[in-house]
């Protein structure tokens, strides 16, 4: 049930900077598939801002941490008063699987709808 992306002649990216990602061949290619379009790959910022949060504390969300709170309150306070709830997943695989569950649990139905 698993596909690679280029079923003829795959890719072998090496790696990525900016927008770009490059083969093993030194070929070019603009990233509109990664979750990096926003800051690009090898950003300064991001790797600056990575490494210093890796220096203090290198964990995911199971610990609590003031940080954790902090960055919902300030993710809420820019949501309409409903939206007030925040569940940090590590994947949209896990994003998707929550909100079944939250679903299933709030309407007691099992039936899913989705398009492919």
């Amino acid at each position: 049930s698993c596909k690679v992306f280029f079923a003829k002649d795959p890719l072998k990216i090496v790696r990525a900077q900016g927008q770009y990602m490059f083969d093993e061949k030194g070929e070019k290619y603009l990233d509109c598939i990664n979750n990096v379009a926003h800051v690009g790959h090898s950003h300064p910022h991001v790797i600056k801002a990575a490494t210093k949060q890796m220096e203090l504390l290198n964990t995911n969300s199971r610990f609590l941490h003031d940080n954790l709170v902090q960055y919902a309150q300030r993710l809420t306070a820019t949501l309409p008063e409903k939206l007030s709830v925040c569940y940090f997943v590590n994947s949209g695989s896990e994003a998707n699987d929550l909100a079944l569950r939250l679903a299933r649990q709030y309407h007691g139905h099992q039936d899913v709808i989705t398009l492919e």
